[in-house]
């Protein structure tokens, strides 16, 4: 069989189990399995496939047809332009997550235009933490796109923070992240992480509500880590948790930018009162949902 019938094969094994953006999941298979780039796919259709490449691409066509996400079959997951390795231990990144990062960094290049002060682009002196990290991509594109911080990545899994440490060493940021396994009950521990002196906290928690287990795509229900998607029966019940120790960590005018969940901001936006915080806003997506909220710490 050549590249173009294997293709032709997989996606059409996937469209009859209709799984989501079939064409899209058997090319990013094919690709795995060959080692190769989309632009040498379409163009050399013709290309015979050996039977031990082709074996694998049809069972790992299988897997996908039962529901395993593209992500763990590969092992890998772009974002913000970084490749980075997932596992069934870490939520899957998801490009609405990049809208944390950006909403970060044009917080703390105001800030600094505000107080009068040069913009540090490269983060010197910057102290940044990354609460429930995850695969660790937060933490590892700031630490890329600020190349001088300092920061701290946090999880309440073991195992998560296994594979935020080798997304660490692969892009080069390992010796800037200090990994902590912790929980929201617990302040950050080490050297450098005291009270108060934080220019930056950020997080992505969970926040689907438990009660709409049901209604997920069964790649996300049966496949990714629950304690990575369930924020309590309604789905915000964390926030008032991750605000009061993004508030007990950051300095005075430090950015506290989180993401929020579906119909989650008229929750989340009062925690955030005009005792502790200011210059609250939320942002949207794409769609026009409220994707992300932002605030500074008061003295």
């Amino acid at each position: 069989m050549d590249i173009r019938g294997a293709l032709r094969t997989g996606i059409s094994r996937l469209r009859e189990t209709q799984v989501a953006s079939y064409t899209l999941a058997a090319e990013l298979l094919l690709l795995h399995v060959l080692g190769r780039d989309r632009a040498w796919l379409y163009a050399h259709p013709e290309e015979p496939i050996n039977s031990q490449k082709l074996d694998t691409f049809l069972a790992l066509i299988a897997r996908r047809a039962n529901g395993e996400p593209t992500q763990h079959l590969t092992g890998k997951q772009e974002f913000w332009s970084l490749e980075f390795e997932v596992t069934p231990e870490v939520l899957i990144p998801r490009p609405e997550t990049e809208h944390v990062i950006e909403v970060a960094l044009d917080r703390l290049a105001l800030r600094e235009l505000r107080a009068g002060r040069p913009q540090k682009t490269n983060g010197d002196g910057f102290l940044i933490a990354d609460i429930g990290t995850g695969s660790g991509c937060l933490a590892i594109t700031l630490a890329k796109e600020l190349y001088a911080a300092t920061i701290y990545a946090t999880d309440i899994s073991p195992a998560a923070l296994t594979v935020a440490r080798r997304n660490a060493e692969r892009h080069g940021v390992a010796s800037r992240i200090h990994f902590l396994e912790s929980d929201l009950s617990r302040p950050l521990a080490g050297d450098g992480a005291k009270e108060s002196a934080f220019d930056l906290v950020v997080s992505n928690p969970p926040y689907i509500p438990a009660r709409d287990a049901n209604t997920l795509a069964r790649e996300v229900r049966d496949h990714e880590p629950a304690i990575a998607l369930y924020g309590g029966e309604e789905g915000y019940e964390l926030y008032a948790g991750l605000i009061a120790l993004a508030g007990l960590h950051l300095k005075p005018g430090g950015i506290f930018v989180t993401e929020l969940g579906h119909d989650s901001l008229p929750a989340v936006q009062p925690l955030l009162d005009a005792r502790q915080w200011t210059a609250v806003g939320a942002s949207s997506d794409l769609a026009g949902i409220p994707r992300v909220i932002a605030a500074e710490r008061l003295p």
